[in-house]
């Protein structure tokens, strides 16, 4: 009788729910304000937007920075690991990796697309991959990547005439068309757009080139000062100064790839949904960082104004709330406790990441009060729901931001004598977040550097990556001396 009774309740019992899969989607250089549905009504993202409408966005996240050039590195690191890139080195080896974590918990794992960490990490980390891109860029219509093979090898690099996008999305697809296990996967899908070269099809350039987007609100022909890293490879990419004609082709450029890139990720989601998974897997979507592309005269992302430091980062999936967002700070490293969090699998103890699930629960409405970031040794910045404060050591120069009445950063108050108690309290914080993040840099130097630079006619180096019509418009007479190098 007892047996018959246990029986029943056995069968009565609700089945355990299987683990969601995920699919992790990652951009490379989106600045956070190229969503339409985050309010950008010039550029066209239909995909993107029907992913916002169903999950949950975080307005407010933040690449942490960089000690170097390739920002993309380190942020990259930060998102695998879940810690300050202050705290590991940049091939993650030492450290567990998310998707080493979830192959050690059921899960199968797999990607495609770039890997700027180093093949020892790449293999530690993935079980399954096809078309990965180790380095940090190439020519869109060339990309070098290579398989693994059935015999755990990554194969010889091979160049795709493919556009990197759209190679990128055919290896997905591919995978979650023979995904027939009954194991939860991880799917790492790591774009290379809209990172420069900014070669698009040439229909995704033409139609912004037809219905224009405004220059950015805080264009300039030139940044107002030294920064210390005014003529890096990005900033190289156009002519000093910077004219409106030049930013308005490179920023319909950009677009057009990010236009193609949302047609990319629809394909994916599409192919989700028809073959099954789509109600049992968590989407996420983000990219390692912003890009300036002319605003404040500049071009790349090695600053820390909002455009370069933001990122877009959307949740969706069972669970998530939909057509909800919160300007609550959330970092990219924050991703990995997160779904540590949503996956039920125990996340390492010592992670500077946070889970932010409590933040759509309704049971926290954030997890920091404030956000720091850092490049190299020549700018640290600090902000909070309203000030942000930028200190550039090596020239003893302070940037004060009212980001309330000046999201554009314009507007300087830092030589306003009323704030100077504020300054003084950002300072503080600024330094009490660069030791929590392991940041040992000072905020003063012995003898600072003179902060005036005019770049007008300045020498750039020619990019090996870009393609010959870029090469002809962007980087032959009359826009600047050339270095062939």
């Amino acid at each position: 009788m007892l047996r018959n009774a246990t029986l029943a309740l056995l069968l009565a019992a609700p089945l355990a729910a299987a683990p969601p899969n995920v699919l992790f989607l990652f951009a490379d250089d989106q600045r956070p304000d190229t969503i339409g549905a985050h309010g950008n009504r010039y550029i066209q993202t239909p995909n993107l937007d029907r992913l916002v409408a169903g999950g949950y966005s975080f307005r407010r996240n933040y690449c942490l920075g960089s000690q170097g050039g390739a920002v993309c590195v380190p942020s990259r690191a930060m998102l695998n690991t879940g810690k300050s890139f202050f705290k590991i080195p940049m091939d993650m080896q030492g450290h567990v990796t998310l998707p080493q974590l979830l192959g050690q918990n059921g899960y199968t794992t797999f990607a495609t697309g770039k890997w700027h960490n180093q093949r020892p990490s790449w293999l530690k980390s993935f079980q399954q991959g096809k078309r990965i891109m180790f380095g940090g860029m190439s020519n869109h219509t060339k990309a070098p990547t290579v398989d693994l093979g059935p015999d755990g090898k990554l194969t010889a690099e091979r160049e795709s005439i493919r556009f990197s996008s759209r190679l990128f999305a055919d290896a997905a697809m591919e995978f979650l068309h023979n995904y027939k296990d009954e194991k939860p996967f991880y799917a790492y899908v790591a774009f290379t757009a809209p990172h420069d070269p900014r070669n698009p099809p040439p229909r995704y350039r033409r139609m912004y080139y037809r219905r224009r987007p405004p220059l950015p609100p805080n264009f300039a022909p030139q940044h107002p000062f030294d920064n210390g890293h005014m003529k890096g490879r990005d900033e190289s990419l156009g002519p000093w100064p910077r004219t409106p004609e030049v930013v308005s082709d490179q920023l319909a450029e950009y677009y057009g790839l990010i236009t193609h890139l949302d047609r990319q990720i629809g394909r994916i989601l599409r192919k989700l949904e028809s073959t099954g998974h789509a109600e049992n897997t968590i989407v996420v979507y983000a990219a390692d960082h912003g890009l300036a592309v002319g605003s404040h005269g500049l071009l790349g992302k090695q600053n820390l104004y909002e455009h370069s430091m933001g990122a877009p980062l959307i949740f969706s999936g069972p669970g998530i709330p939909k057509n909800q967002e919160t300007y609550a700070f959330s970092y990219l490293l924050d991703v990995f406790p997160t779904l540590c969090a949503l996956l039920g699998v125990r996340a390492p103890g010592d992670l500077d990441g946070r889970d932010l699930s409590p933040i759509w629960k309704g049971e926290k409405t954030k997890v920091r009060d404030a956000v720091f970031t850092s490049f190299r040794d020549l700018m640290k910045a600090v902000r909070d729901e309203r000030w942000k404060l930028i200190r550039y050591p090596k020239i003893d120069h302070t940037q004060l931001f009212d980001l309330d009445g000046d999201p554009h950063e314009r507007n300087n108050l830092a030589g306003d004598p009323s704030q100077k108690q504020r300054i003084a309290q950002l300072t503080a914080l600024m330094q009490r977040l660069q030791q929590q993040a392991g940041d040992n840099h000072p905020l003063t130097v012995a003898n600072p550097a003179p902060k005036e630079i005019d770049l007008t006619g300045s020498e750039r180096v020619r990019d090996r990556w870009q393609p010959a019509w870029i090469f002809d418009k962007y980087f032959e007479e009359p826009y600047g001396k050339l270095s062939a190098r």
